[in-house]
């Protein structure tokens, strides 16, 4: 086999199936059983329609603080592909993810993996290379026919619930809250932060016999000005900082965190200490991810109704001075209404952009969906960079920008606005 570079297995492993998108556990199983994958780490797995990244972000800085070596699998990615597999609080080095890609290949032999299905098997790979303590999978979508779900986990957590990816996991909550609830397991550890989950999540924990805790009945919060209180029943109340992430939708997902590792301290010792700073230490990049400089710009990687939701609750809370515009570009597939609805009140204006993927969603139709839900002025732009070179230009500094709609949205936006420093910095260099 000839040697790749990692663009180069990129490219291969994205044409050796026809589908991007294929549900089913047989061709993972089989290749996992030919790599003789079977994680003696502790391991973590995290489902759900929102929040996942930042669950995996905490659990991460907690088990780094308190001195584990950490693996991490998240997806998707932003600038590189090396984000989706971190070891060590650390994303992978290219020549050791080729290394784990070029072990999938050898024993895959004939089977037609898809992108996520060789990027998860490689992620566990290098894991085990590595020799990590706790390992950390998100799922891809759903759980029960995820990629992630062949590995037994010792403890699972579902997030959120709401409607996402409907073809392929159900038209109701109660539909994809059945296919989530599959990646608990008998015996082990489960842990849900939706505050109102489907009855189907209890059931089937229930029914399989998984030690679940639920926020709200098992632990929760209270949030004050200054400092949040963590709960669990049975054991001792934290008082603890505010979260390094951006929010009011993080204290779920802290909670989640601090839940979870409670329930493996028998094998994982994380402190109170550890907890803390990994609170204020935890960043992922495009979830409110506030960048420097005048007008503020905002990215969030807000994709349906319910992040939306969650995302004009943080604008709401975070007053502007002056006009609120929306940089957005969507897939098609995606509730354009319903994200729209969900933050048009917190808008002043909107620039609505072509996206250079097939799945895209036309500007024109989302300039339509603008003026059918929002009395606001809405310009149309054949890119992200375009839009941001307009805002850039015409917004003042009590301004600010949000960028949302999907991660290659924020990730265009996230080349602009380095590109709009970059110019900056050499022109000041200039005078």
């Amino acid at each position: 086999m000839t040697q790749r570079t990692l663009p180069e297995w990129m490219s291969y492993i994205e044409s050796i199936h026809p589908s991007s998108i294929v549900m089913g556990l047989e061709r993972t199983q089989v290749v996992r059983k030919a790599l003789d994958l079977a994680p003696s780490f502790s391991l973590i797995t995290v489902a759900g329609t929102n929040g996942k990244g930042s669950t995996c972000a905490f659990l991460e800085a907690m088990l780094d603080s308190a001195g584990y070596h950490t693996g991490t699998y998240t997806s998707p990615h932003l600038l590189c592909v090396n984000e989706r597999v971190r070891i060590g609080a650390q994303n992978i080095g290219d020549a050791e993810l080729c290394s784990a890609l070029a072990r999938v290949e050898v024993a895959r032999g004939k089977v037609p993996l898809t992108y996520f299905e060789f990027m998860t098997l490689a992620a566990v790979v290098a894991f085990e290379a590595n020799g990590i303590d706790v390992g950390i999978l998100e799922v891809g979508m759903g759980g029960r026919l995820d990629a992630v779900n062949v590995f037994d986990t010792d403890c699972a957590i579902v997030t959120s619930i709401d409607l996402d990816h409907t073809e392929y996991l159900g038209s109701d909550r109660a539909a994809i809250a059945r296919e989530k609830s599959a990646i608990f397991r008998s015996g082990r550890a489960a842990v849900c932060a939706d505050p109102a989950p489907p009855a189907q999540i209890g059931q089937y924990a229930n029914q399989i016999k998984a030690n679940l805790q639920q926020v709200g009945r098992e632990f929760g919060f209270v949030v004050r000005a200054e400092d949040w209180d963590y709960w669990q029943t049975g054991a001792e109340r934290l008082t603890l900082p505010m979260p390094g992430m951006r929010g009011a939708f993080q204290f779920a997902n802290a909670s989640a965190s601090i839940t979870a590792l409670r329930l493996l301290s028998e094998v994982l010792d994380v402190g109170v200490d550890d907890i803390k700073h990994g609170l204020r230490s935890a960043a992922l990049a495009g979830r409110f991810e506030v960048l420097s400089g005048r007008p503020e710009v905002i990215l969030d990687v807000a994709h349906n109704p319910h992040a939306a939701a969650n995302l004009a609750a943080g604008l709401h809370a975070r007053p502007c001075a002056g006009r609120t515009l929306a940089i957005f570009g969507a897939m098609a597939d995606k509730d354009i209404a319903g994200v729209i609805g969900a933050i048009s009140s917190e808008i002043d204006s909107w620039l609505v952009c072509d996206l250079a993927s097939a799945r895209a969603a036309r500007s024109s139709r989302l300039k339509d969906e603008v003026e059918r839900q929002a009395n606001s002025p809405v310009q149309v732009f054949t890119s992200v960079a375009a839009a941001c070179t307009h805002a850039f230009a015409s917004s003042g500094p009590e301004d600010r920008l949000v960028v949302f709609g999907s991660f290659v949205t924020v990730t265009d936006a996230m080349l602009a606005w380095k590109s709009s420093r970059s110019e900056q910095v050499a022109a000041n260099a200039q005078r």
